[in-house]
């Protein structure tokens, strides 16, 4: 989950990396390092915390090169220290590596290399490549990676600047992104593309196995065989703006501002407005597959997997299919029973989720069809799906998710009227109604954030102080609650848990008192008497309701403390407005408390590694 950036070209590359790293710290800023290759020097800095500390010193020294490579750390072996930052230096100080992943054969490799005379200097998996790479170097840069590669078990994504190549880059990946761009007189590399768009839109994606050289003038790709291969360049269409702040305090809030734009993106060119069908023509080839299926299993990993929860839902009610929603970490390694009549929906912002990947290529493995919902173009997951639903939300900076969520929600939202259509179990009446309904989930968000941003600020900040809160629903109401409680955890770091309403009589009621905030999913619908009902039990025991509820339920006033109140609408409207306050109510009180909203501690955007 650590973030790699890499610069050789006409400018310089020590501003370029920092540059860089500072716009991939949502992937790890436990410790942050650089290093540079000049007058046939290598010189490395390191900082323990984040990389502003490092752009001090760098700047403070008035270092400079045309070649760099950096580091901003997420500590998986070693404690987040200076000595354990990346990079890391072979024994002659010739050549240093920085790492992305989990080098599994380490302590084997580090018995071995030191039996051989090598001396480490940190607790890190990571300085065995720089060792192995040092053992070969005689024969050239990228051979000496491509077979210090071969010795290496896990998960990677690594690249290494030297004194002997002055102005190279060599980088190596397995199970772990790194993608390189393609610049006008510079080439870049870096874990993911959003450092890479200040400067190009030309990306290729490295796949599994292969190495790469960098120079200024381009990029050479092998095999892990030692045979070249043409890269696949690809051309980005994300917006280099949306990865600046745009004059907000932090990433997350204008991502929950961005949620209208980032519906708009996913549905455009996915509906018929003449007909009112979904017209999803990128899984045309696979209408007839699609048409096969008994049985569809969705899996992913935190907020991708509520929205999962959500699909179910939609799924089951447009196709009359069952869906099983999966933790991607339990069905990798349970045995889990699918065919080629199984159709496996992988969700995951990056694409890169190393539990996700890992059920995608079983279910896969076992005959089953899986179709990618991805944020990322040209990701792991999107590579190797046998259909794609991209999301269109653009680059996601801030570590919680919010609009890659919502537009999650709108993609499957999407394929289940779709999927349905295609079965025959949708009537097309049913059909054109849901198809409206989707068409208006980006006014509707945007109606909400115009309107009613400030009344949540408003009492979320009454709320500051908790130590715990619950979040109750019911339906999709329940994934919901699921979401709002995580939002909460992990930015301002109070324990929160969701649940679904009718289970609190069995044992959560007991947490309920005078200090515990409960928010409630408590939309109109058939559901409504149900719910209203959980809120008496909770109010009579002292609890401090907040309700999410429908415009005009002014009922609702008298059982529940607070009220955020939403347009009177069904389905996927709701599904999607309701996420949004639950996203600002986290998000004022975190930023009350003060914390770093976009970097949570212990928390990276991507989790790459199991």
């Amino acid at each position: 989950m650590c973030g790699i950036v890499g610069y050789t070209g006409r400018s310089d590359a020590v501003a370029a990396v920092l540059e860089g790293l500072a716009r991939l710290e949502y992937r790890g800023y436990d410790s942050a390092g650089i290093a540079l290759v000049s007058g046939g020097r290598l010189e490395v800095r390191r900082s323990a915390g984040k990389v502003a500390a490092l752009g001090a010193r760098v700047r403070g020294e008035r270092l400079a090169a045309p070649c760099a490579i950096g580091h901003t750390r997420w500590a998986t072996h070693g404690a987040p220290t200076e000595d354990n930052a990346h990079p890391h230096r072979d024994c002659s100080g010739r050549l240093a590596v920085v790492h992305n992943g989990i080098v599994e054969n380490y302590a084997r490799l580090r018995d071995e290399l030191s039996s051989r005379g090598h001396r480490f200097a940190s607790e890190t998996d990571t300085e065995v490549i720089a060792h192995l790479v040092e053992e070969r170097l005689d024969q050239g840069l990228l051979e000496a990676v491509r077979l210090a590669a071969r010795e290496l078990s896990g998960t990677y994504a690594f690249a290494v600047v030297s004194a002997t190549e002055p102005g190279v880059i060599c980088a190596a990946r397995r199970e772990s992104p790194l993608a390189i761009g393609l610049a006008d007189g510079a080439t870049m590399l870096a874990s993911d593309p959003v450092p890479i768009l200040a400067h190009t839109r030309r990306v290729i994606f490295l796949e599994d196995g292969q190495v790469a050289r960098l120079e200024p003038s381009g990029v050479l790709v092998w095999n892990a065989s030692g045979a070249e291969v043409r890269a696949d360049v690809r051309t980005l269409d994300w917006d280099p703006e949306r990865a600046e702040k745009g004059g907000y305090e932090h990433f997350m809030l204008k991502e929950i501002f961005e949620q209208p734009w980032a519906i708009r993106e996913t549905v455009h060119g996915r509906v018929d407005l003449r007909r009112e069908e979904a017209a999803l023509g990128e899984l045309g080839v696979a209408a007839d597959r699609l048409r096969s299926f008994d049985r569809v299993v969705i899996v992913g990993c935190g907020t991708a997997w509520h929205a999962g929860l959500i699909g179910r839902n939609m799924i089951e009610r447009t196709s009359r299919v069952p869906v099983q929603v999966d933790y991607a970490a339990e069905f990798r390694y349970r045995d889990p029973i699918v065919d080629e009549r199984t159709l496996l929906i992988a969700i995951s912002q990056s694409g890169e989720t190393a539990d996700t990947l890992g059920a995608l290529r079983e279910g896969r493995s076992r005959g089953a069809f899986a179709l990618g919902i991805v944020n990322v173009p040209g990701s792991s997951i999107a590579r190797e799906c046998d259909a794609l639903l991209p999301t269109r939300a653009g680059p996601e900076i801030g570590v919680a998710s919010t609009k890659a969520f919502t537009s999650q929600i709108v993609a499957l939202y999407l394929f289940a009227i779709y999927f349905g259509r295609l079965r025959g179990t949708l009537p097309e009446d049913e059909s054109r109604r849901r198809v409206r309904d989707v068409l208006g989930v980006a006014d509707g968000v945007q109606a909400f954030l115009s309107s009613h941003a400030e009344d949540v600020k408003r009492i979320a900040l009454k709320y500051v102080g908790a130590t715990n809160a619950l979040f109750l629903g019911r339906g999709t109401g329940y994934p919901l609650a699921l979401e709002g409680a995580l939002k909460l955890k992990e930015i301002s770091y109070i324990h929160a848990e969701g649940l679904h309403a009718a289970e609190m009589k069995h044992g959560p009621i007991a947490l309920i008192d005078r200090e515990m905030p409960v928010v409630v999913l408590a939309l109109q619908g058939r559901r409504y008497p149900k719910i209203r009902s959980n809120i008496e039990e909770v109010r009579s025991r002292g609890g401090r309701v907040i309700a999410v509820a429908s415009d005009g339920d002014t009922d609702i006033r008298t059982v529940a403390e607070d009220v955020i109140y939403l347009r009177a609408e069904s389905g996927i409207m709701n599904s999607v407005l309701a996420a949004v306050p639950l996203q600002l109510f986290a998000y004022y009180i975190a930023a009350a408390r003060g914390l770093d909203v976009d970097r949570p501690r212990n928390l990276a955007k991507s989790v790459t590694v199991e």
